[in-house]
């Protein structure tokens, strides 16, 4: 009769259980995925915002002091941003032009936050080539539609910031903002 010897490693393997060698691959997968982990984290930590940008992410904006018929240049992410204060005229003048009409069609109340048809807050760089359009200032050209005129290729926008004549093939970009009192918003 034949008896089995007994080789030391029966315990270890136990037929279906992990071998030392499945032991060692497991830890040496782990370590290694662990290992991983730490090199991409900071990757990827490093592509978050810096303090600095969050800190322009958003901008508050005082409006008591805007008159019906007046703009301020104001800047949101070091770009500027024109604040209108529209009058009824104004208002009804927007209203009276059909959208459908428009290179970029969009109606006042659909670049403006309800119930507040008066406020209009665009980004204040044509849709071109992105120069800086006039008409926020005082005294400065506002164009043959009383809105925006940019003059590096002549494009002019209407009292709502849309665009009428000229090479822009877009609206002003309207940012997201909400009001915070009935005097303030805060872009961003």
């Amino acid at each position: 009769m034949a008896t089995a010897e007994h080789t030391g490693t029966e315990g270890l393997s136990g037929g279906d259980g992990v071998r030392r060698r499945d032991f060692i691959n497991i830890a040496a997968v782990s370590f290694a995925g662990v290992g991983a982990v730490a090199v991409v984290l900071p990757l990827i930590n490093q592509m978050n915002p810096s303090a600095d940008v969050l800190a322009l992410a958003s901008s508050e904006v005082d409006l008591s002091a805007i008159q019906p018929g007046q703009a301020i240049k104001t800047t949101f992410r070091s770009q500027p941003l024109f604040v209108r204060h529209l009058t009824p005229k104004e208002i009804s003048e927007a209203d009276a032009v059909d959208a459908s009409t428009l290179r970029d069609p969009q109606t006042l109340e659909e670049r403006t936050v309800d119930g507040k048809k008066q406020w209009l807050v665009t980004m204040g760089v044509c849709t071109h080539l992105g120069c800086v359009p006039l008409g926020a200032g005082e005294g400065e050209v506002r164009g043959e539609y009383g809105g925006y005129f940019c003059p590096c290729h002549g494009s002019s926008y209407d009292t709502a910031a849309r665009i009428r004549k000229g090479p822009a093939p877009l609206n002003l970009e309207v940012p997201e903002y909400k009001f915070t009192s009935d005097t303030a918003i805060l872009v961003g």
